[in-house]
């Protein structure tokens, strides 16, 4: 009996159809696979780098567009700032436009009366001053103070024979111990114009210049020693209404030069040579002196010995005649304010510390 023959689905032809799929999908992936490999192996560095310039060029754009955003927020602020301020100036222009339009005639003529009545009184103030002109017309010279000014300086300016004193001594450079020292080395050019020592000269130019017509002077400046401007007149009185001599008597005191110690000894003796005796003296000096009547050997001088040398120095001056001290400033001399105001008290004097811009 023959063997009957069975039918399964397992069987080699089968198992051959499905090994020929699997390897047809094995080598369609593994070309898939190779064909991507070599798109990527193939990009270039410059088309990688092209790729990243963009993407940084992207980054960069925006950026820039969120401040443009920011900036044009803030335009749009100041912008309605600006013109809220011309709004409130359109209201301001149209305040006063109405206020201007409000002015009566009576308010314009009463605006006219006082400016007529301002011009009156200028008339009055010109009138014035040429009555005062006229008068200091009869002075023996003409000194004008900054700005034209008059000072109320309680000066008693009387007197037939005025004796003025000027310190030339090396204090008079200046107003500390420092810049006297600093301007003592300079060049005599430099002295001369000196702003302490231009007050000095400026001083009593303004003194010669209030002296009335019929008196007389004499001008000594001091330091270790004491003469007049015009030298060998120092035992005689000159006469102010000589202008040409009161010229050179003050052209030459500006070539003056400050320099050494200060000696009231020497002038106060000298004084004493004049004969008659000074009705009114003029002492401008800028503290209290460092030499006697004898030059010191010493490079140093304390405060009591300066006030034993002024006082043995006032002993000289002659008896009743008022002596008038305008002291510059200077540092270092506490006690030459007192003294000189003593000595105005005891002489009838006066005793001045001008302020800077005096004469």
């Amino acid at each position: 009996m023959a063997r009957s023959r069975r039918f399964t689905t397992f069987s080699l032809s089968f198992l051959d159809i499905m090994s020929c799929g699997f390897g047809a999908v094995a080598l369609i992936f593994l070309i898939i696979k190779h064909d991507v490999d070599t798109q990527t192996e193939n990009q270039s560095p410059q088309q990688n780098a092209e790729v990243n310039l963009l993407e940084e060029e992207i980054r960069e754009g925006e950026e820039n567009l969120v401040r443009a955003r920011n900036t044009i927020s803030d335009i749009d602020q100041r912008l309605a700032q600006a013109q809220g301020l011309a709004t409130r100036i359109n209201e301001d222009l149209t305040r006063l436009q109405g206020a201007i339009e409000d002015l009566d005639a009576e308010d314009t003529d009463s605006a006219v009366d006082a400016l007529k009545k301002k011009i009156q009184d200028l008339e009055k103030e010109k009138q014035q001053l040429e009555a005062d002109a006229d008068q200091s017309a009869n002075n023996s010279r003409r000194f004008i103070g900054e700005g034209n000014r008059q000072y109320l300086t309680g000066l008693n300016l009387g007197g037939r024979r005025v004796l003025i004193m000027l310190d030339a001594s090396a204090s008079m450079l200046d107003e500390s111990i420092v810049n006297v020292i600093r301007r003592r080395n300079m060049d005599d050019s430099i002295k001369k114009q000196s702003p302490k020592w231009l007050r000095g000269l400026a001083i009593v130019e303004w003194l010669v210049a209030q002296l009335p017509p019929n008196a007389q002077y004499q001008i000594y400046t001091f330091n270790t020693d004491a003469q007049s401007p015009l030298l060998g007149t120092e035992t005689q009185w000159l006469n102010i209404d000589d202008k040409a001599q009161l010229e050179r008597a003050i052209d030459n005191l500006r070539q003056t030069i400050p320099q050494n110690g200060t000696s009231l000894h020497r002038v106060f003796t000298t004084l004493n040579l004049l004969n008659p005796r000074p009705d009114n003296i003029f002492l401008i000096t800028d503290g209290l002196p460092t030499q006697g009547a004898k030059p010191s050997r010493k490079t140093t001088i304390t405060g009591p010995e300066r006030l034993k040398l002024a006082d043995s120095a006032i002993a000289l001056l002659p008896a009743g005649v008022p002596v008038n001290t305008i002291l510059l400033p200077m540092e270092g001399d506490p006690f030459a304010p007192a003294v000189f105001w003593q000595l105005a008290q005891i002489s009838q004097g006066a005793f001045l510390t001008p302020s800077k811009d005096w004469p």
